[in-house]
Order: C-alpha cells, then sequence, then structure tokens
C-alpha cells in the first residue's frame, strides 16, 4: 500500500495545488514501478474534504497518468485504476477515459 497526501484546496484552487496533485499521482506511480508493483489503484485524491474539485482532480488524474505510462514504456505496471467514490465521479471518469482511448 502506497499512502499519499494531497493538496488541500483554501482558498481556492491555484496551479501550485494541480502540480501538486499532479506529483502524487507520478510519486506514487515512480514507487510503485520501483517496487515491482504491476497494479496501482487510486482514490480521487484530494478531492472530498481537502476540496479539490472532482473534474479538475479527474483531469489531472488522468492526465498525469497517462503521461506517466507514455514515459515508462518499459516499467512493470499493467493496470491502473481509478477507484472512485460517488456516481458523480464514474461520469466524470468515464467521460475522461472514454476521451483518452479514443485519442481526443
Amino acid at each position: 500500500m502506497i499512502h499519499v497526501v494531497g493538496p488541500i484546496v483554501s482558498p481556492y484552487l491555484t496551479q501550485t495545488h494541480k502540480d501538486q496533485l499532479a506529483e502524487c499521482y507520478r510519486a506514487s506511480l515512480d514507487l510503485a514501478a520501483e517496487n515491482g508493483c504491476e497494479n496501482i489503484a487510486f482514490c480521487c485524491i484530494s478531492t472530498g474534504v481537502f476540496m479539490f474539485p472532482q473534474e479538475k482532480a479527474a483531469r489531472i488524474a488522468v492526465a498525469t497518468v497517462k503521461q506517466w505510462l507514455s514515459d515508462h514504456p518499459d516499467s512493470c505496471m499493467k493496470k491502473v485504476i481509478f477507484n472512485v467514490f460517488k456516481d458523480s465521479d464514474l461520469e466524470i471518469y468515464r467521460k475522461l477515459l472514454e476521451s483518452a482511448s479514443s485519442g481526443r
């Protein structure tokens, strides 16, 4: 298990928050790969009580993971799971992942 704490958005979302969130995903993927993990699951980091807007957080998550996988084609990572809490999160990720797989 890898535990990561994302940024708390207060009083408003900044570029620093966005950069910190992306780094949470990259650092977790790096650590997982260093330890030979083939699969990793992410919750919706920093959403909920940490107040990162759901859609923006999901966009960062998907883009960061996609870029990391592209940058590390020889990694042992076979599966990345986005574990969501709410139906609204599920819809956001579904749309983003469908767009990502179709090249949009």
